[in-house]
């Protein structure tokens, strides 16, 4: 087991995490208990769509507001993986949408969709968070959802395939995620790791821990009840 690079942010987001308890969000209850019917999991996955492709930007933003070019390159590599490594059939934007289209949607016309408030929220959130905001609370930020995200998307993923919408050979995006993003996670919590000496910049750090675990949280929430 690799140890993290950033032990003190690590526990704490893992703190917050479990106050946070998003892992009960009811979304996923209901996703794993076989409530959600597949017609709601895939109008709130088509929904979810549009926070996938937008997460890079704000992490680019990051990129360019980080004097030290030895800490961009960590988050620059998420920015590039975000992308499948430069290739475009890799790209996350696009094994969504193929996830999409294994699961019966018509993704050519996710385009005419309105872009549900949730999601709105959710990414003006990770803007403010990564271009206004201190650094430290946007970084924090983006690696707690990504922490958050790995263990998501594993649940997703098992409840798919247990469902029978998928077979788990089929499955893509989801699979990956789980897997990638706790590596992700720990790129970005080792750029803030050593301000954790620093009370003031601790504090921010913890700020953004709360914050994006809130706006994960948050929007699984209301994606669930904008769907009945």
């Amino acid at each position: 087991m690799t140890l993290p690079r950033a032990p003190r942010v690590t526990a704490q987001a893992a703190v917050v995490l479990d106050r946070v308890g998003i892992d009960r969000n009811p979304y996923l209850q209901d996703l794993v208990d076989g409530t959600m019917s597949l017609d709601v999991f895939r109008r709130t996955q088509e929904q979810f769509f549009f926070a996938v492709t937008f997460f890079p930007r704000p992490m680019a933003a990051l990129v360019g507001r980080l004097p030290d070019p030895r800490q961009r390159l960590d988050i620059l590599r998420n920015v590039v993986e975000e992308h499948g490594d430069f290739e475009e059939a890799s790209f996350h934007h696009t094994t969504f949408q193929e996830f999409l289209r294994r699961l019966g949607c018509d993704v050519d016309t996710l385009d005419e969709l309105d872009l549900s408030p949730a999601v709105r929220a959710f990414n003006s959130i990770l803007t403010t968070a990564c271009v206004m905001d201190e650094l430290e609370v946007g970084i924090a930020c983006m690696g707690i959802i990504e922490r958050a995200f790995a263990g998501v998307s594993a649940t997703i993923g098992r409840a798919v395939v247990a469902r029978g919408w998928l077979p788990r050979e089929r499955l893509i995006h989801y699979s990956l995620h789980a897997e990638i993003d706790v590596r992700h996670a720990d790129e970005f919590f080792a750029v803030v790791e050593p301000a954790w000496e620093d009370e003031d910049r601790r504090y921010l750090i913890d700020q953004g821990l709360q914050l994006g675990a809130h706006a994960l949280d948050r929007l699984y929430r209301d994606l669930h009840l904008s769907a009945p």
